[in-house]
């Protein structure tokens, strides 16, 4: 029960910093060291929500750099100051700590595919919920009564927090706080709001729902949050087609692969299954290589052990013919055929991978004499040579 653990960390750590401000009188700020775990999680969450798509790699960023600056900020008080009492400070750090506490809940209570605890277990489990319901409550208190109504951080975390609760009224409630403020909201911020308004109906997709959507739309049309969403909408007005080219509109705007695009080729293929389309797979939507200069990222390589070994090789097989037809129309390009001739040899095709270099070459006049390009054509043409 690693994950009962961690769960419980995170909510005795958040009630013992919901409790600080009260305390502030006698109480100076801890070691950094105490809290460096809490800002490693953050970080990670963050992440997490930018693999979900719940929020552009700019805010993904914008968070990082924020989480960071407040890691430092905690070292620098490790110094011997004292901590501010109550005010704003205390209330955004509860916030920040929250959802880890909320993220232990959903691994235990709601996470799909999780056996069934035992009957013992769960009784903890259920003292463990209420407590961050209460958690959650005493936030929800303090954030109402800031006289500037509190930050916007921590009324986007409560709404997280309330999501995977399956609170979605509350959780609709506090996005709708930020949504409100001008300059504040995100994207993100908007689909969050949808998602939680979708939620609390049910799965129906509301007139409120879809303004908060379009918002989402307009603020990042890339957001894919917003873009799957906006498809369940379209289907459920009946707008079969209009649904399925979302998705694939989306799906075909990737960059590289994504866990986001197997929820979004499932939603497709069943819609298509109605519209007599072909199924849909991951090996369809793979990125050029031209657009990865310098190899796949973390992301794109967790996305692909996913796969099976026939998906994977598929995936790897439709990025080469891929890069090979743009060529074809593209032969001017020397990184392409350079990149092209390593795929091949490292599929094992070396004769494919001999006349990718050999188009490569005369390309070559145009380049410095001391360009390493140059070098890396004539070795990997030695090196095919050799194989013979």
């Amino acid at each position: 029960m690693i994950w009962m653990f961690f769960g419980l960390m995170g909510l005795l750590s958040a009630i013992l910093m919901a409790f600080l401000p009260l305390r502030a009188a006698r109480a100076d700020t801890a070691p950094a060291a105490d809290g460096v775990g809490v800002f490693v999680d953050q970080l990670d969450e963050v992440e997490r929500d930018l693999e979900r798509g719940l929020i552009s790699e700019d805010e993904a960023r914008s968070a990082t750099a924020e989480i960071k600056r407040r890691l430092l900020a905690a070292s620098r008080r490790d110094t011997g100051h004292r901590a501010p009492s109550g005010g704003r400070s205390a209330i955004f750090v509860a916030a920040l700590l929250v959802p880890l506490a909320a993220a232990g809940y959903y691994t235990l209570m709601g996470a799909p595919g999780v056996a069934s605890a035992a009957f013992a277990e769960r009784g903890a489990e259920r003292a463990q919920a209420e407590q961050i319901a209460d958690l959650s409550e005493r936030l929800r208190e303090r954030l109402e009564s800031a006289p500037d109504g509190g930050p916007s951080e921590g009324w986007m975390l409560l709404g997280q927090t309330y999501l995977r609760m399956g609170r979605f009224d509350g959780a609709a409630r506090a996005f709708a706080t930020v949504a409100e403020r001008d300059g504040e909201a995100t994207s993100a911020t908007f689909s969050l709001l949808a998602e939680a308004l979708i939620a609390a109906e049910s799965g129906i997709v509301t007139p409120r729902a879809e303004r908060a959507l379009e918002r989402a739309l307009t603020l990042d049309p890339s957001n894919p949050a917003a873009s799957f969403y906006r498809a369940i909408a379209l289907e459920q007005a009946g707008k079969l087609a209009e649904a399925h080219e979302t998705l694939v509109a989306r799906l075909e705007a990737a960059e590289g692969p994504a866990p986001w695009m197997q929820s979004f080729i499932a939603q497709a293929n069943r819609i298509g299954e109605a519209l007599d389309r072909e199924p849909l797979t991951m090996a369809d939507f793979a990125p050029m290589l031209v657009t990865q200069p310098r190899g796949p990222s973390a992301a794109d390589v967790a996305a692909a052990q996913e796969m099976s070994e026939e998906d994977r090789s598929a995936f790897i097989r439709s990025m080469v013919d891929r890069l090979a037809a743009r060529l074809e129309q593209q032969p001017e390009d020397l990184d392409g055929w350079l990149r092209l001739g390593n795929a091949y040899r490292v599929l094992g095709e070396t004769d494919a991978a001999r006349d990718a270099y050999l188009r490569a070459k005369p390309l070559l006049n145009n380049v410095p004499e001391a360009d390493p390009r140059r070098g890396a054509v004539q070795d990997a043409l030695a090196a095919l040579d050799d194989r013979e």
